[in-house]
């Protein structure tokens, strides 16, 4: 969808109100309260036509559910990858410090006109790891960047399912913010909604 030039609320003639109409007025009204948080640029990026059409998505409170949902499994996923990339992290840290330990005793040991050899094949070996290490480290950190771009697909592919406006898949960075924006405005519309504990007025 493209983005117009964001129209003052003053100049917009609201039709005579049926209930869906008002509550989608104030909809609006809410949505536009909440714009404040978002910084002059990125609100406007967020055309007249764009709130309108969220609002509407928002009148039966399924896309509150949706996000939420969303959301949840979001944080889920975030934090099993920050456990599994933590465990490897523990895990490196074991294996270096074993080695290290390993090297000490075998200088220990050593026979003092051996000992050059020995920590220039214990340097090899130790730069071996580090190199297993920082590939290892690399590889979860793809792995984490694939993920995350993959569960961004999803969420852009159930919330334009969904009917919520500016939602579809796209790389786009700009497109990208201003999703996350649309996500940002119904995350605080929904608190403002819970905090009151009534309809929208």
């Amino acid at each position: 969808m493209g983005v117009g030039a964001q129209q003052p609320l003053e100049d917009h003639k609201f039709p005579t109100l049926t209930p869906t109409s008002e509550w989608h007025r104030g909809a609006r009204c809410s949505l536009d309260s909440v714009l404040c948080f978002l910084g002059s640029s990125s609100q406007q990026r967020l055309s007249y036509t764009i709130l309108s059409d969220l609002a509407m998505a928002l009148i039966d409170g399924t896309v509150f559910e949706i996000v939420q949902g969303l959301l949840d499994i979001q944080h889920l996923m975030e934090r099993n990858l920050y456990n599994q990339r933590l465990k490897l992290h523990n895990e490196h840290r074991v294996l270096k410090q074993e080695m290290l330990y390993k090297h000490k005793e075998a200088q220990q040991g050593c026979k003092p006109h051996n000992l050059p050899l020995l920590k220039a094949a214990q340097q090899r070996e130790l730069e071996a790891l580090e190199q297993r290490i920082h590939d290892e480290q690399q590889m979860m950190d793809e792995k984490i960047v694939l993920e995350l771009d993959q569960k961004v697909v999803d969420q852009q592919n159930t919330l334009e399912k969904a009917g919520v406006s500016g939602f579809y898949i796209t790389t786009n960075p700009q497109e990208l913010t201003l999703q996350m924006n649309l996500l940002e405005l119904i995350r605080k519309l929904q608190q403002k909604e819970s905090q009151s504990r009534k309809p929208f007025s």
